[in-house]
């Protein structure tokens, strides 16, 4: 039986680190967010459904703003639809740390407002 509740949510925060960066700038590429976004589906498709459920596609996504090796990244999955077997999720991707290697090479800020890199919808399945 289904516990799944429109709105419910989760969010996870990961450090970026430089081994990721792939691009002049320390840019991050864009999949790098899209694993996050499976990760809390899959802790929301546990929380709501018992099980990890399965990412079937994304409806939508839209890259915001550049991620940086040294960020910090916070990754929400909201539930927006329950159906018999498939949910519909919508995600947010936020900086809410950013490096500043120009202080030094550890220095980093707290950002006074998170800056949204990405968002996007998909749908998932559960058994």
């Amino acid at each position: 039986m289904s516990a799944a509740e429109i709105g419910a949510s989760v969010t996870h925060r990961r450090y970026v680190p430089h081994s990721h960066a792939h691009y002049g700038g320390s840019l991050v590429d864009g999949a790098y967010v899209l694993g996050m976004f499976g990760d809390v589906a899959t802790e929301l498709c546990i929380r709501t459904d018992g099980d990890e459920g399965l990412l079937a596609g994304y409806d939508e996504v839209a890259f915001a703003a550049p991620v940086r090796a040294g960020d910090v990244l916070e990754a929400t999955a909201v539930l927006t639809r329950v159906g018999r077997r498939s949910r519909g999720v919508e995600f947010t991707a936020r900086v809410v740390c950013r490096a500043a290697p120009e202080r030094s090479p550890s220095a980093a800020d707290l950002l006074p407002e998170p800056v949204v890199v990405a968002r996007a919808r998909a749908t998932v399945v559960v058994p």
